[in-house]
């Protein structure tokens, strides 16, 4: 609130207030600030404007982008990768297989299926990609799941505390085409994998890496411990968990990124 002081009393008679022109100025801006401020505020309650609604809005607009946007926007053809393999060395990755979008049934192994089940399947959509010299094959995964902000957060929190992302008997499945240079991309022959539980979008992104030349691993490791400097597993020293990790984390990007022009669009 603000009030103003009673006039100056001089023989009885109050004394005419003079304003300047600078404090009439002044006043004028301030009203009209005042004026402004009130108008975003009210225009901010009446639109639902805000963070917490432009996060519901994308939160929405994640959720449909299984069907609303091109393979190719999800999946491009090439990935770059700079600075993705070991010691910071560019990577390049090429496309060599779209799996039909499809349910979650078959997809992961019983146990990654049971720890996924809390937010549901709502459509499972997969590619593989090789490196550039075909010798190293990699699936990457966007599965869009049926759950609400909180359920994606609580099962964020629950991967983040119990470390599900790490335990190998919840390794994602690659996916095999034939006549590709994963066509022997198989179970036994998955060497990294790493998997991220998004808490802003009703999406888990996964990749799971291993050799184009088949041979079985028999202890695969997750993509962030293996990309540490000094170790030495198999799959660290063949640059494996880059390959998981950076691929995952640019197709992980690239979502990000479709679904802030598609929130913008469609506001």
């Amino acid at each position: 609130m603000v009030s103003f002081a009673e006039p100056d009393v001089f023989g009885g008679r109050p004394r005419r207030l003079r304003v300047g022109p600078r404090a009439a100025a002044a006043a004028a801006c301030l009203v009209l600030g005042l004026g402004l401020i009130g108008g975003a505020v009210t225009g901010s309650w009446l639109t639902g404007d805000g963070a917490e609604a432009g996060a519901r809005s994308a939160f929405g607009t994640a959720g449909t982008l299984w069907h609303n946007v091109p393979v190719d926007e999800l999946f491009p053809p090439t990935v770059q990768g700079t600075g993705a393999g070991p010691g910071g060395a560019d990577r390049t990755w090429t496309r060599i297989a779209v799996a039909p979008d499809s349910g979650c049934a078959h997809a992961f192994d019983p146990l990654l299926r049971k720890a996924l089940a809390p937010v549901g399947c709502r459509r499972l959509l997969r590619a593989t990609y090789t490196d550039s010299t075909q010798s190293h094959v990699t699936t990457v995964g966007l599965l869009f799941t049926k759950a609400d902000p909180a359920g994606m957060s609580a099962l964020a929190a629950r991967f983040r505390d119990e470390r599900l992302d790490r335990r190998a008997d919840l390794m994602p499945r690659p996916y095999a085409a034939r006549g590709t240079a994963a066509a022997g991309f198989g179970d036994p022959q998955r060497a990294a994998w790493t998997i991220s539980v998004l808490p802003d979008a009703p999406v888990v992104a996964y990749a799971v890496s291993g050799w184009a030349d088949g041979r079985t691993v028999d202890s695969p490791q997750p993509a962030a411990d293996a990309v540490r400097s000094g170790a030495t597993t198999a799959p660290a020293q063949a640059g494996l968990g880059n390959e998981a990790q950076g691929l995952s984390d640019r197709i992980e990007r690239r979502l990000r990124q479709t679904v802030g022009t598609a929130t913008e669009n469609a506001a």
